[in-house]
């Protein structure tokens, strides 16, 4: 069990200097919201750029939160620049994005009349130049996106009701893309949640150098390393299904956690779920599978204390209710008997992400302090285990 012992001992939060409050790296974020700026004044928005500054807490792409104003008005919208490093094509996510929103806002408009509340989805700001993103010097691209205004995103489940909400948020997008063909779609990240090809990336991180350095180091990492060797086999259960036929690729969000899903301030209600870069073909059981490991562990993917990680029944029985409000009809028998496998899985996989980044030198991910990929993981190894 990772609840006992010294977990947590070698690389605690509260124990190390935040890596982001250095003056070097105060530096850097002031250098790249000045180039956000200069790239934000390329999209066709009306009025003068007031300010650009670091918005949200992402672990993958640099995000900003753009203000323009003119004598009458103001825009808000989001810059942001998707890195290259994460992801080799990403005109591919804006592509996808294009076919994605294209989709839905017009059945949101065709609905609309008959819905119980109004439903958005981010919409591409485009360029003075018509066109859909904007490729900065260094070969990045950098994208505008409309703010869903009136709304918030929490990192963890408020209450009852709000897992309800991200149910029904899920379930209703699922519902909206049910009719678009995946072939549609490119890769956006090729291997995405498809386990094994994480696994294998953890066992070439295992047999580097630098790996083998950061096993010996810590009494975390090799029962970390152990906890995934007791469950290899499992690692393909869902690969082997959809080989076999029992699944079917579909059209999926690819990262619909809590953070992702925005709720009304005035109702209370879900409004969108945001975050579209991940949008591929895919199992629908990722979704299924990342939107309750995220919302079932009330003690959040940053947990102090992993004796406080579990997975909430409770929270994940009005979760599922509030999706299968939109998508009774959506899931065939076969998906039922694969559920759950990917609710346990899809921690398992995360956490083997996670554990590989950290044996890497963390090169994936954005970290807050040294060590803090390998506490990602133990969470949730210790969420799987619940």
């Amino acid at each position: 069990s990772f609840e006992n012992g010294d977990a947590g001992r070698e690389i605690k939060p509260s124990r190390r200097r935040n890596a982001l409050a250095t003056p070097r790296n105060q530096t850097k974020l002031g250098l790249f919201s000045m180039r956000a700026a200069l790239i934000a004044r390329q999209f066709d928005v009306q009025g003068r750029l007031v300010t650009v500054e670091p918005y949200g807490s992402g672990n993958v792409n640099d995000t900003y939160l753009a203000i323009f104003r003119t004598t009458f008005s103001e825009q808000r919208f989001i810059v942001q620049r998707i890195r290259k490093a994460v992801f080799p094509q990403p005109e591919v996510i804006m592509q996808n994005m294009r076919v994605l929103t294209d989709h839905c806002h017009a059945k949101l408009e065709a609905e609309a009349d008959r819905s119980d509340r109004i439903w958005q989805l981010p919409k591409i700001i485009q360029t003075k130049a018509g066109e859909d993103w904007v490729t900065d010097a260094q070969g990045d691209l950098w994208r505008a996106i409309s703010q869903i205004a009136s709304a918030n995103a929490f990192d963890r489940v408020q209450n009852p009701e709000h897992a309800y909400e991200v149910g029904v948020v899920l379930g209703h997008f699922h519902r909206m893309v049910s009719d678009l063909p995946p072939e549609r779609l490119g890769y956006a990240l090729p291997g995405f949640h498809v386990t094994p090809g994480y696994l294998a990336k953890m066992d070439a991180a295992l047999a580097t150098a630098e790996g083998q350095e950061r096993v010996e180091a810590s009494l975390e990492t090799k029962r970390a390393v152990r906890f995934v060797e007791a469950r290899r086999e499992r690692c393909q259960v869902l690969q082997q299904a959809l080989e076999r036929g029992d699944l079917t690729l579909r059209t999926t969000h690819g990262d619909p956690k809590v953070g992702n899903i925005m709720v009304d301030e005035a109702t209370g209600r879900g409004t969108c779920i945001v975050d579209l870069d991940t949008v591929q073909p895919g199992l629908v059981h990722y979704d299924i599978g990342d939107a309750t490991r995220s919302a079932c562990n009330p003690a959040g993917e940053d947990a102090a204390e992993l004796a406080s990680v579990i997975f909430d029944l409770d929270l994940f029985t009005t979760i599922y209710r509030g999706y299968q409000s939109h998508a009774r009809d959506f899931l065939s028998q076969a998906d039922h008997r694969h559920l759950f496998d990917c609710i346990h899985l899809i921690p398992l996989e995360l956490g083997i992400r996670f554990l590989a980044d950290h044996l890497a030198g963390d090169v994936y991910f954005k970290v807050r302090y040294p060590g803090h990929n390998l506490r990602r993981a133990l969470v949730q190894f210790k969420l799987a285990e619940s």
